[in-house]
């Protein structure tokens, strides 16, 4: 396993499965000590704490809902106090309530704008006075390709997932002067529960529009991020990185 993250800070949330878990995973497996935030799953917090300690990584988990500006804050605040500081932020929590807009709900579309959009401003606020001070940092938000082409029935999904791509472009705008990069990583559809959950006959729909004729991995997202964390990604910045097999180019 390569060091190249030793004594990297990295705080993951929505990290106890799936993306968010496999950006952990990659980032652990480079030396990085791991903030592994979850909101409700804790049992899955925990097995996910586990496998990244038999990468010899050290590991905080800290529950939170990152779609409460308080919480949010008090994550960063919890990692800062107990390693002093956050190299790495991938803005990874996630929520998805599809309707038509003309079905959608007020709740519904706030919750998804919170949980998705607003998140990775409070996240984003709360570590950039740290990295400041180093002159270091590395700030990742997951999109989606959901965000660049739109979907029916997930307006507030594609709203919230353009947003973060918008907030990465002006935010790495900001903070290049202090050696702080942000990016974008926008998966099309990837082999998550949710994707598996779905009838063969959708997935099958699905695949006929992915030129490389299959969905991504987690991993692939997670070895992505840990690109743009590492030393060959610095020249990354302000940039959506576009992984969908080529269904949407």
């Amino acid at each position: 396993m390569s060091q190249e993250l030793a004594e990297k800070i990295a705080l993951v949330t929505g990290a106890s499965r799936g993306i968010g878990k496999a950006c952990a995973t990659a980032l652990a497996q480079r030396g990085a000590t791991i903030v592994l935030n979850y909101v409700s799953n804790q049992d899955a917090a925990k097995v996910a704490k586990t496998e990244l300690e038999a990468f010899g990584a050290k590991v905080l988990i800290v529950q939170g809902d990152v779609s409460i500006e308080d919480e949010a804050r008090a994550l960063v605040a919890a990692a800062e106090n107990e390693f002093g500081q956050v190299d790495i932020l991938v803005n990874n929590a996630g929520v998805n309530r599809d309707k038509t807009v003309q079905r959608l709900t007020g709740d519904a579309w706030r919750e998804v704008i919170d949980t998705n959009l607003s998140s990775c401003f409070y996240t984003t606020n709360a570590v950039l006075d740290g990295m400041r001070e180093r002159s270091f940092g590395r700030i990742i938000q997951i999109s989606s390709i959901i965000g660049q082409m739109g979907n029916i029935g997930q307006s507030n999904y594609a709203a919230s997932k353009a947003g973060m791509i918008a907030f990465t472009k002006s935010t790495a705008k900001e903070v290049a002067r202090f050696g702080i990069t942000v990016n974008a990583v926008c998966p099309g559809f990837v082999e998550t529960d949710m994707v598996a959950a779905l009838p063969d006959e959708i997935k099958q729909s699905l695949l006929s529009n992915i030129p490389l004729g299959r969905f991504g991995t987690a991993e692939e997202v997670g070895e992505t991020v840990a690109f743009l964390c590492g030393p060959n990604g610095g020249w990354y910045t302000g940039s959506q990185l576009t992984m969908n097999g080529g269904q949407y180019m």
